[in-house]
């Protein structure tokens, strides 16, 4: 397959993105300005690849014994979103290392093509205990691999 995702400088497609969640923004999420608070996309790219996680049986949060924590993350605007505007995400990996994920999270509004935003979350895995990092198990890596951009 073709590498079809975009440049630092590209605004990015659903047809950059492997799988899709449906989300929904709330009365609360507009600020005084109209628009969907910039915090709120971080609780979106959260709920993304967390709901994806659980889904696919890669994350118990109570019991999982490994579990990735965010060491890094960003988000690049480009236009606006606002309840009750449905919002659906994108999600894709983008780099695949021994104990570390790169998630890449577009946002996009109603049906449009173009992401109104996306942004990248940094997952390293740990023990659950200790909270030193640990290899990404076989199951893991191979659901991470199936959505690599």
């Amino acid at each position: 397959m073709p590498n079809t995702s975009p440049t630092a400088n590209d605004r990015g497609r659903r047809s950059h993105y492997r799988v899709f969640r449906q989300l929904g923004t709330r009365w609360m999420d507009n600020d005084m300005y109209g628009h969907v608070n910039n915090v709120v996309h971080y609780s979106l790219f959260d709920t993304a690849v967390n709901g994806w996680l659980i889904e696919q049986g890669l994350l118990d949060p109570r019991r999982s014994e490994t579990f990735g924590l965010v060491v890094e993350t960003g988000c690049r605007y480009f236009a606006e979103i606002a309840f009750p505007d449905p919002v659906t995400a994108g999600l894709r990996v983008a780099k695949l290392g021994n104990s570390s994920v790169r998630f890449e999270v577009g946002l996009f509004a109603r049906d449009e093509d173009l992401a109104a935003a996306e942004g990248h979350f940094i997952h390293v895995y740990v023990d659950r205990d200790t909270r030193r990092p640990v290899m990404i198990d076989d199951r893991r890596r191979a659901a991470f691999e199936g959505i690599e951009a």
